[in-house]
């Protein structure tokens, strides 16, 4: 039993809200970086009215990863942002949003128009941003600020291309602009550094760069938001010019840099001496090894030392001096002398290209040799090299690497590396070899791996406009741009190459005159196009290339969160403006070309045209010289779910359902679609197909599949998770559990969520981190978004500690976790995550169900690997520390959905005693997060039963569902089963000496095997194949099937209301043909349920001569199959013996592959008869070598 909450504790639960972080006076609140940045304004503010300045602020810049939820924060917040004076205007682009922030320091140049005292500006962007933004930032910079303005500059750096095209590095463009770059080490310190940044804008007439990372804006912590809790010094050793530092008019370019280079450089440097912005953290008297870092590197330094041993009194003991950077440009002298002096080596971490590295050898150069520090970083020492320029591979010799980032162990054995060249105890030099030796151990371990897993790549969400649009003709080309259409370069889609944001499809204009290729086709997101991207179109009309633009405008910015569209102009208008500029050709494709009937203001030419028509329509364009531009139509899926949730978009009453018995898994659903809410689905006739209808965002392009097993639900309304089979029992009524004694956080707790991007990975950890801010306890959480949200692998890693100073990092570091929530079984099998278990350490809860990963889409063979990703998983901590549960199944059946799956998986790791925090902080944390609170909670105890009593949460789902039950226990059935299901349906197919063709065929086949084998396998492959050839769809079949009363009864039990049935049917008699002669599929309304009743009773014409249907080529060829099937299997019978048993089953499977109707079936029969030839030609070969001998 565990111990009372504390008072404290108990208050916590009562009074803290969910938006203490923008609310809150004083005291501490638990928020994220990207929160914080929105605070920052707020404080900035309340300090000025203190100091009796009635201020303003500005923000602007332009989204992207990872600042991608920044502007969503800070629209959630317009009512605190307003009661402060700060307005936010999202720019179109960065450098405009920097030249309106630029403007808010002008406003001191109409002093007579003032309406306050100042107005400080923020800017934000990504670090590609950043990039173009360089000659706004030297303007402004030179221009200066206002004395009671200022300014910061935020840019969000992607140092592993995480969400990016490119790793990119702020801090060399910043100093290039002359920025000074301030390098925050977590959430406290974006708001301390904040303040600084603005007051050192103020102070010295220069805008302040500050540089942040995921790691550090995407972590949350609980952090102080006291007003006064940043002492600000102005400097009192620097002399201000006459006339100052700030902005002016008239001001001389040449008088502006003079200024910059004389003055406002080395004011910027006095106020980060005043307020020790740079300082010596840890120190020693008989110091000679210095450690200087800053940022994320501080971090994980501070980590790094931890991991060897070497705490903060060691480290004196052993004179270690640690110093941390806040500043890292331009780095101030003073207080770097004083942290070299007496020193005999510093080691310089940062990541990257070097920054402090170089600035810190210059201002030791001049130093006396026998007093100058050696200085590494980058690179280890290497006797008679010169500097990094002078090696011919420096690539053989990096200590601290440049490229993609650093971690703790990289820079621990950097550390360990060095200080026992300068010497060390031995017992020191034994307890980092230890730690080195876990490390190598966890890494070779990794290297070693024999089974791939595979991995979660991400992909479009299901429905998504792309899986449409960036199709491209046969034939022909495209390249891709910046956006979640991006992704198309790793699909199926001739899309290769990309380029920078505003420049898609330029590239061709430089290859257009050198290449035999005639035309291109360029992905152009709308959002872009608003940005920069109708410059791009512009440069290509005005190079009179031949170029296919497609606007792809699903009104929203889709890769970062569904933000509006910054632009006003809808479809009509961009077709008037495309027009205006000269594209030769203008066609609007959509989903729903009805809602343009009527529609005025499209331009002249401008045709509408459905999305199914989009190949021809590309074929069409490619042929006319010059620039042509389709405008692709279709809201974002994601934000369609959005707004339906809002209630401000209708959700069709419509629903897909497949009817699996007709279902042939032949995958031309996935092909026409590329949608992952199409899943496999493993029946006792094989694989088929089913849609999950949790994950559907009813984009109906599935329906496209040549199969004629799609049924429409039209009408009605599904029913709800309680109308639906017996009442679920209310967790909360049971009787009470155990608690279980929770795990001590007198050291960082380290726990991580692994799962699949956007099913609530981040939730949990955001769960954990108010949880534990309501303790009062230390946390820190660090999410991945950005690109992974699209269905790839996302991690959240969580810290909690009893104390502040025992949290170093904002990840959980190498063999370090003590708990793996694992959401998902292919996301905790990777690499990245198998890195932070330790045998015997580390916990893992594994939710067993196996999402289908997009690979399915294109590969109709592909099977989740659940043995080999649980086979990792236990032999990487133990198989003891394991625990199972089917949460999706679970969540599905006790909750109604399988969104709940991971908070389920939460209270299973709980009640397993292995999460450092009190259940009544985890039930108010799910109530602060105020979204579907009950179920929630109810996913949590559900989640707890499961770990404390499998067997009785089980059987309360198998009470709820027999169905499920009986799929999820019943055993493998035998041969005898496997034959006498089969007879029975060839029998209801046909008649009962149809089925004992069957059934005595492959008694035959059984008879034959047991000469040879004690096994079934031939038989069975056969009893499989046989049936599957004989059960052949044709139009009675088919019929028959979709009137089957199970299927009707289980439509009914989904659905409620008015609600008709839809068919989605080619029949060879009466449907249309595309221009590649194939049949085209049309829906049929409820009527033809009647008909199917009728023809499902004409079966007995099946093959004879009134049978209409028989005479077709495809229905000859199915039943020419069954014939060439058993005549096969009669071959192999006649020669068969134990040795060549594998390769007579491995024929005997062959018919598998034939799969589909029409021609997706003639396709697949094609290369199955190809491989099926080349099979009995190896069999007689070896047959004939057999009789030789």
């Amino acid at each position: 039993m565990n111990a009372p909450l504390p008072e404290a504790v108990r208050r916590a639960l009562e009074s803290v809200k969910i938006d203490d972080k923008y609310e809150l006076e004083a005291g501490r609140a638990f928020m994220s970086g990207v929160q914080a940045l929105v605070r920052l304004p707020m404080l900035q503010v309340r300090r000025d009215a203190a100091a009796g300045l009635a201020t303003g602020g500005f923000i602007s810049g332009y989204r992207g990863s990872p600042l991608g939820g920044y502007d969503q924060a800070l629209w959630s917040a317009k009512q605190h942002l307003a009661a402060n004076n700060i307005v936010f205007q999202p720019g179109v682009n960065e450098e405009l949003a920097a030249t309106a922030v630029w403007g808010t320091q002008q406003l001191e140049l109409y002093p007579q128009a003032k309406k306050f005292d100042g107005v400080f500006g923020i800017w934000y962007g990504k670090g590609p941003g950043v990039d173009r933004c360089s000659d706004v930032f030297k303007h402004a910079n030179m221009a200066g600020t206002a004395p009671h303005g200022g300014v910061i500059a935020i840019a969000g750096d992607d140092h592993v291309a995480k969400s990016s095209t490119a790793a990119h590095q702020s801090d060399h463009i910043f100093k290039a602009c002359g920025l000074p770059v301030f390098f925050p080490t977590g959430v406290q310190d974006i708001l301390d550094m904040g303040l600084h940044a603005i007051a050192l804008s103020r102070f010295a007439g220069v805008w302040s760069g500050m540089k942040t990372i995921q790691e550090i804006v995407e972590s949350s912590a609980s952090v102080s938001v006291d007003p006064d809790r940043v002492k600000i010094v102005l400097p009192e050793d620097f002399r201000m010019p006459p006339g100052g530092l700030h902005i002016r008019w008239p001001d001389a370019p040449l008088e502006q840099e003079a200024r910059l280079f004389d003055f406002k450089w080395y004011a910027a440097l006095a106020y980060i001496r005043a307020n020790k912005l740079n300082h010596t953290v840890v120190d020693s008297p008989h110091a000679r090894f210095g450690v200087i870092a800053s940022g994320k590197a501080w971090n994980d330094t501070r980590q790094a030392l931890q991991d060897l041993g070497l705490d903060d009194a060691q480290c004196r003991a052993l004179g270690i001096r640690l110093h941390k950077a806040g500043v890292v440009w331009p780095l101030e002298a003073t207080t770097t002398r004083e942290f070299a002096q007496g020193l005999q080596e510093i080691l310089v971490v940062e990541e990257k290209r070097q920054v402090i590295e170089y600035q810190l050898k210059e201002e030791l150069y001049n130093w006396r040799p026998d007093v100058r520090p050696n200085v590494l970083g980058k690179f280890d020492e290497s006797e008679g090299i010169g500097g990094e320029w002078s090696r011919p591979n420096p690539g053989q010799n990096w200590l601290l690497r440049p490229q993609a980032d650093l971690t703790p162990a990289i820079i621990a054995r950097a550390i360990a590396r060095r200080l026992k060249k300068l010497g060390v105890p031995g017992d020191v030099a034994a307890r980092m070899d230890a730690h080195l030796a876990v490390i190598d151990a966890k890494e070779k371990s990794l290297a070693a791996r024999v089974s791939d897993t595979g991995d979660r790549i991400p992909y479009f969400c299901s429905g998504c406009p792309h899986n449409t649009s960036t199709r491209v003709p046969e034939g022909s080309r495209a390249v891709a741009g910046i956006g979640c259409h991006y992704m198309a370069v790793w699909m199926d889609r001739s899309t290769v190459s990309f380029s920078q944001m505003g420049g898609e499809g330029i590239s061709w204009v430089g290859q257009a005159p050198f290449t035999t290729d005639k035309h291109i086709f360029a992905n152009l997101g709308d959002g872009t196009y608003y940005h920069s991207g109708l410059l791009a179109i512009r440069q290509a009309i005005a190079a009179k290339v031949n170029i296919t633009y497609k606007v792809l405008f699903n009104d929203a910015v889709a890769m970062t969160g569904g933000q509006p569209i910054d632009g006003t102009l809808r479809v009509p208008e961009m077709t008037r403006e495309l027009d205006a500029e000269g594209a030769k050709q203008i066609v609007v494709v959509t989903d729903e070309p009805q809602k343009y009937a009527g529609i005025k203001g499209l331009a002249p030419g401008v045709t509408v045209r459905h999305r199914d028509e989009l190949d021809a329509v590309q074929k069409m364009l490619r042929e006319i010289p010059g620039c042509t531009v389709i405008v692709y139509d279709q809201t974002c899926a994601t934000e369609k779910r959005r707004r339906r949730k809002r209630g401000t978009m209708a959700t069709p009453a419509k629903t897909v359902v497949i009817n699996e018995l007709v279902c042939e898994g032949c995958g031309d659903c996935s092909v026409q679609s590329n949608c992952l809410s199409v899943e496999p689905l493993e029946t006792e006739f094989g694989r088929k197909r089913t849609i999950n209808q949790n994950t559907c965002n009813k984009d109906f392009s599935c329906v496209k599949g040549f199969c004629p097993s799609f049924v429409t639900v039209e009408g009605g309304q599904r029913r709800t998770a309680k109308k639906i089979g017996p009442a679920r029992p209310d967790p909360f009524a049971l009787p009470p559990l155990p608690e279980p004694a929770l795990p001590s956080a007198a050291r960082a707790f380290g726990i991580v969520v692994a799962g699949v991007g956007g099913t609530g990975v981040i939730t949990i950890g955001q769960l954990l981190g108010m949880a534990a801010h309501l303790e009062g306890k230390a946390v820190v959480t660090q999410d991945a978004g950005g690109l992974a949200q699209k269905g790839g692998s996302t991690w959240s890693h969580v810290q909690i500690a009893d104390r502040e100073d025992a949290i170093h990092t904002t990840r959980v570091g190498a063999a370090e976790a003590d708990l793996v929530i694992a959401c998902d079984p292919l996301v905790a099998a990777n690499k990245a995550t198998m890195a932070v278990m330790r045998e015997g350490r580390s916990y893992v809860a594994l939710n067993t169900h196996g999402t289908p990963t997009a690979a399915f889409v294109t590969n109709p063979n592909w099977r989740f690997p659940q043995g080999q990703c649980e086979a990792a998983i236990g032999q990487a901590v133990g198989a003891e520390l394991v625990g199972h549960a089917d949460a999706d199944r679970l969540a599905v059946q006790l909750v109604g959905d399988s969104i709940y799956t991971n908070p389920l998986m939460l209270g299973f790791a709980w009640q397993k005693g292995r999460v450092p925090l009190s259940h009544a902080s985890l039930m108010r944390a799910i109530e602060l997060n105020a979204v579907q609170v009950s179920n929630n909670k109810a996913a949590f105890e559900w989640g707890r039963r499961a770990a404390h009593d499998a067997a009785g949460v089980q059987a309360i789902v198998a009470s709820l569902d027999r169905t499920a039950q009986a799929i999820a226990f019943a055993k493998k059935p035998g041969l005898p089963e496997m034959i006498a299901t089969r007879v029975e349906f060839l029998t209801a197919y046909q008649d009962a000496a149809y089925a004992a063709q069957y059934s005595a065929f492959v008694d035959k086949v059984r008879a034959a095997e047991a000469a040879h084998s004690n096994g079934t396998q031939l038989a069975e492959a056969v009893a499989r194949y046989l049936f599957k050839l004989m059960a052949y769809k044709d139009e009675y079949e088919v019929a028959r099937l979709h009137t089957d009363r199970a299927f009707l009864d289980r439509i009914a039990s989904q659905f409620e209301g008015d609600y008709k049935l839809h068919y989605h049917l080619a029949p060879p008699l009466f449907a249309k043909r595309n221009d590649k002669g194939e049949l085209v599929k049309r829906a049929y309304g409820p009527w033809m349920l009647k008909a199917f009743g009728l023809l499902a009773k004409m079966k007995g014409l099946r093959g004879g001569p009134l049978d209409l249907f028989g005479r077709s080529a495809e229905r000859r060829t199915e039943r020419a199959l069954i014939g060439e099937y058993r005549a096969c299997i009669e071959e192999l019978l006649a020669t068969l013996n134990a040795e060549r048993l594998a390769q007579a089953v491995e024929i005997a499977r062959l018919p598998e592959e034939i799969r589909g109707y029409g021609h997706v079936k003639d396709r697949h029969l094609a290369a199955a008869r190809a491989k099926w030839a080349t099979a009995m030609a190896a069999w007689r070969e070896s047959a004939g070598r057999r009789r030789a001998a």
